[in-house]
């Protein structure tokens, strides 16, 4: 992609992709749903979720799964509230731009 992605946009991308599951979903999946839509490496994505933690959008837990653990990360209410707020800014930022490339001001 042309464009850069900024952190903002990259937290609201993964807090999306997090709150399609309420019980929540493990680090892999999200970098696979994410890369659907954005050309982004697991390097990426994992200082994402660790910010997103430590400003509590998300929780984690841990479930066995074919002998092992495998870490889940879980939406909040913040991160709710969080992704809620982004999805109104992105309406309008996205908006304004296609009004722009489209010829208007």
């Amino acid at each position: 992609m042309v464009f850069n992605t900024g952190a903002a946009l990259l937290d609201a991308i993964v807090l999306a992709v997090v709150s399609k599951d309420k019980e929540g979903t493990y680090g892999y999946k999200i970098t696979q749903d994410v890369r659907r839509v954005l050309d982004v490496s697991e390097s990426t994505l994992y200082p994402v979720l660790r910010r997103l933690l430590k400003d509590d959008c998300l929780e984690v837990y841990d479930q066995a799964y074919a002998g092992r653990n495998r870490r889940y990360y879980k939406l909040t209410q913040k991160g709710a509230a969080q992704l809620n707020l982004y999805k109104v800014e992105w309406k309008n930022y996205s908006s304004k731009i296609s009004r722009l490339f489209e010829g208007g001001i």
